[in-house]
């Protein structure tokens, strides 16, 4: 091809297509590779290779003055000699990409797949050793030692072929790549064990074996979920945990699923034998079944979390290994929500988040990390600045199997760990029958981390000893692979005899590490059981009692000269910074309110219950989708210039504020995005944690999130926050799946005073229950429905002295009925939410004589003394009508029946008024919601 037509062409394609040519003649297309083939001066010329080549060694190309030289008796000719140093460069490329393929990564055997391009011999020119050895090793830039291929390649091949493998490649940023290379083929963090080290790690592996085996043998049939086949997890938690401390971390926060997990409790947080033992002879005895005062009910023994202190060289590190349900994933925001909270200084004004002072660790499983979505919803949080934890160590505990699914019937990736590469996460593959390379893994995966600040994935491959439980039987499913299994031996065991071998230990060392670990075991179990015996051990662990009474009255009212300065500092902006004109209009209106005529609306008033707040101390954290702004453009927290685009939160510099405001816009997501919060709300019980739905139908999509952790972690774990759900709620025309958060699901899941559910119908409300939730002194989750079109409504605002006095009231009387009215009232309607503002302003209230309508502002706990006192207003009614927008099979209406009837009078009818029982919550057009408001109004005022 002349020239000119190689000019007119894409010269980057031709040059990538060129260096794939050379690396893998056959995979490109014919046409090309006959062109190639004809080995065109201009293109060789042109190639960086060529470049490099002549840079480094010009009189091996050229002789020094242009001319080509002659080649060397004993070496190749020149243009053989670039051909094979741009093969050498593939070679070293495509071992850093597909390394991993030829790794030996699996500890029963079987045999890598491998990959064509790392073969040296089929590469064009075929490098055969004689013309490897003259290819020059700095032409390569590589970091293993040699100065030739020749020298290089076994080095190489071990590095990315051996019990550790790397997937790097994909990672976008320059830097980051360089560098993992860097310390990857140096082997930086892969240094040979000193003897003294192989002891430790030998007496650790004893211990996590030794422990397993004794539960197995005093237990027989109990599940244990143990970590076998996975041993290497519990000393490479050990080095995370002594390089976190070495980088500052004061905590170490665990998520985990059961496989291993009372191996971790002991062996990582520090758990006593006897406690874990204890839980197992729990499940012998009727003492462990209703001894909980409080009616807990307790957890099973792999689901338990604890927390303790890890002596570190570094300084003591604390240790949570975090409570976590058979949802297994479902716990990692949770971990990385509790993590950030850590890392946050709440004594502050100013948002302080340093990383350092703490370290997330979740142990994924092989068949839960590429199957369930909670996974990627929690990658993504990973460089958001809301929820950044400057990096999660994650763990892969790869049995090969999911339960009894093969992987090819699991995923569609080769690799458990593949969902990562989207998220530019770094990889590393290790062999779990090689201790010294998984702790060498997280030398490196720490390095990273503390370098970079950013997630990094260790993938475990190992296999699983038993069945999915002790009990299960694994050969119906996998017969060939338990056949491997079972003669295969353990890696204490390989471990042992490789170091008898290398004369670090005897035999009878060995033995003797096994001897005294079963005695420690046999020495608490017989002291517990000595224990139990005598009378003196409770099988209740001592925990912090949380108690009842979760709803006594709380002082929220705030002096109204504060809420004045407060005003003001809410609605000044920097000199020079331009808000919206059309915002700044309803902005200025909020001057206005707080004087005689009143007016201020929802927004208004969280604003000052949050300054109110944080002026006092209390940290305010506020998240969700379209937060700063507000899903209807009520909210406005978060100010951007409408010249340049900066932003400024009025909230976050309050003079007096001695605690830090938070606001974020979430992802797109509910259910990390909830089980962030929550994890936050558990690590940081002063503060009031909210996250906000788009819409209230959305919080189902974080369904495992309100059923495993919210509503029941405090009967399970005695845990318990202050996290509050604001669920936009009410039936407005927008169709079934804009008018409902469900309040039904959250009246079925309340008991024991679990949570509190509330559905306030003015500011002022809002405001008091706000205040309420930061400052209660039993802490509790809130669900809070709160308002779409009533956010507006002149009907629904408050006055300043309703801020000032008065308090949240669990129910709301008639207040246009003076005592006389009320005691010639033959009809009291009782409803909650929205709807009461459809029925006091239906056209048929104005007329209807003898009908009172009373709100219930709290539905959970159901406040039986604020109902006894409202129906003793009302002495002569004959009827009650529960009135709601909701379908009847939805709603409060099931849950709040049998309260409503029991302080009934004998002759006082209690009747439902509302949307018969339907599959979908509200009707798809506006014409029929219409018609259905109207009805129910009607009917609950007798109009006809």
């Amino acid at each position: 091809m002349p020239q000119q037509q190689y000019e007119d062409l894409n010269s980057g394609f031709i040059q990538e297509l060129f260096e794939q040519y050379l690396a893998s003649p056959e995979t490109v297309d014919p046409a090309w590779r006959a062109l190639f083939e004809q080995a065109p001066e201009e293109l060789v010329e042109s190639s960086p290779v060529v470049q490099r080549v002549r840079e480094l060694y010009p009189a091996a190309t050229n002789g020094g003055n242009g001319a080509a030289a002659p080649a060397a008796e004993t070496g190749a000719p020149p243009a053989q000699l670039l051909g094979a140093v741009a093969a050498a460069m593939a070679l070293v490329k495509a071992h850093r990409m597909h390394g991993h393929l030829a790794a030996r990564l699996d500890p029963l055997g079987s045999d890598p797949p491998g990959d064509p391009a790392l073969e040296p011999e089929r590469l064009e020119p075929r490098l055969t050793p004689e013309l490897q050895a003259q290819v020059p090793a700095k032409v390569l830039r590589v970091h293993v030692p040699g100065a030739t291929l020749a020298e290089v390649l076994p080095r190489l091949h071990e590095t990315y072929c051996g019990t550790m493998a790397y997937e790097i490649e994909h990672i976008s940023s320059h830097e980051e790549r360089v560098w993992l290379r860097t310390v990857i083929e140096s082997g930086r963090y892969r240094t040979p064990f000193s003897p003294d080290e192989q002891r430790l790690l030998l007496q650790r592996l004893t211990e996590v074996e030794g422990m397993e085996r004794y539960l197995r043998r005093a237990f027989l049939g109990q599940k244990q979920f143990s970590i076998e086949g996975l041993d290497a997890m519990v000393p490479m938690l050990d080095e995370a945990l002594e390089l976190a401390a070495a980088d500052g971390a004061g905590k170490v926060v665990i998520g985990m699923a059961h496989r291993g997990r009372l191996n971790v409790l002991a062996h990582t947080v520090g758990r006593p034998y006897d406690v874990i033992l204890r839980e197992f002879e729990g499940e012998r005895l009727l003492e462990a079944v209703g001894s909980d005062p409080e009616g807990g009910s307790g957890d099973v023994k792999y689901h338990l979390g604890a927390e303790g202190v890890r002596h570190t060289e570094a300084g003591e590190v604390r240790v949570r290994l975090a409570s976590n349900p058979s949802h297994l994933e479902y716990v990692d925001p949770v971990v990385e929500g509790e993590t950030r909270a850590v890392q946050t200084d709440h004594k502050k004004p100013e948002v302080a988040h340093d990383p350092h002072r703490a370290l997330a660790i979740l142990i994924h499983g092989d068949a839960a990390f590429p199957g369930q979505g909670v996974v990627a919803e929690t990658l993504n949080l990973q460089g958001l600045p809301g929820y950044s934890t400057g990096g999660t160590l994650h763990l892969i505990a790869n049995n090969q199997i999911g339960f009894t699914t093969d992987p090819e019937e699991g995923r569609s990736t080769r690799y458990s760990s593949d969902l990562a590469k989207g998220f530019d996460i770094p990889i590393v593959h290790v062999n779990a029958d090689d201790a010294e390379a998984a702790v060498s893994a997280v030398r490196l995966a720490m390095a990273y981390r503390e370098r970079f600040r950013k997630d990094v994935v260790v993938d475990l491959v190992g296999y699983r000893r038993f069945g999915h439980n002790e009990g299960d039987e694994p050969g119906y499913t996998q017969p060939l692979m338990y056949k491997t299994i079972d003669s295969h031996p353990s890696l204490r065991t390989q471990y042992a005899a490789r170091l008898v071998e290398e004369e670090v230990v005897t035999e009878a060392d060995a033995a003797e590490l096994d001897q005294a670990v079963q005695e420690r075991m046999r020495a608490a179990h017989e002291q517990l059981k000595a224990a139990i015996e005598a009378g003196t051990s409770s099988l209740q662990k001592e925990k912090e009692r949380l108690g009842r009474g979760s709803d006594v009255p709380i002082e929220t009212d705030v002096d109204a000269n504060i809420l004045r300065e407060l005003n003001e500092q809410l609605l000044a902006v920097p000199e020079g910074f331009t808000v919206h004109p059309k915002l700044a209009k309803q902005l200025e209106r909020r001057r206005e309110t707080l004087g005689e005529a009143g007016g201020i609306d929802w927004a208004q008033a969280e604003g000052l219950a949050f300054g109110s707040l944080v002026v006092a101390g209390t940290p305010v954290r506020l998240t969700g989708q379209d937060t700063e702004r507000g899903t209807f453009s009520h909210r406005h927290l978060v100010l951007h210039d409408y010249e340049n685009g900066s932003v400024y939160t009025p909230l976050a510099h309050l003079p007096a504020a001695s605690a830090p405001v938070q606001v974020y816009n979430s992802p797109l997501s509910e259910m990390a995005a909830v089980g962030f919060e929550y994890g936050y709300s558990v690590a940081c019980p002063a503060a009031l944690v909210l996250w906000e739905a788009q819409f209230g139908d959305f919080v189902n999509s974080a369904q495992v999130m309100l059923d495993q952790f919210i509503v029941s972690g405090l009967s399970k774990w005695h845990q318990t926050s202050r996290l509050t759900l604001l669920l936009p709620h009410g039936y407005e025309g927008n169709g079934p799946e804009h008018s409902s958060a469900r309040l039904e699901r959250f009246m079925q899941l309340a008991a024991q005073e679990n949570i509190r559910i509330v559905n306030c119908t003015t500011a002022a409300q809002y405001f008091h229950v706000l205040r309420r939730q930061a400052i209660h002194p039993k802490p509790r989750p809130l669900v809070l429905l709160t308002p779409k079109g009533l956010l507006r409504l002149k009907e629904s605002t408050s006055k300043l002295d309703d801020l000032t006095k008065g308090g949240f009231r669990q129910m709301l009387d008639d207040p246009g009925l003076d005592d006389e009215a009320r005691r010639r009232a033959g009809r009291l309607v009782l409803c909650s939410g929205k709807i009461y503002y459809d029925i006091v302003g239906h056209a048929a209230y104005a007329e209807a004589e003898g009908i009172a309508v009373a709100r219930l502002e709290q539905l959970y706990p159901f406040p039986v003394a604020a109902y006894d006192e409202l129906l003793s207003r009302y002495p002569n009614i004959g009827e009650l009508i529960w009135a709601q927008e909701e379908p009847q099979n939805m709603g409060a209406w099931r849950a709040v029946r049998h309260r409503l009837e029991e302080g009934l009078p004998d002759d006082v009818h209690l009747r439902y008024v509302g949307r018969p029982w339907r599959a979908s919550p509200s009707e798809g057009y506006p014409t029929a919601h219409a018609r259905e408001q109207d009805r129910i109004a009607r009917e609950a005022l007798a109009a006809s």
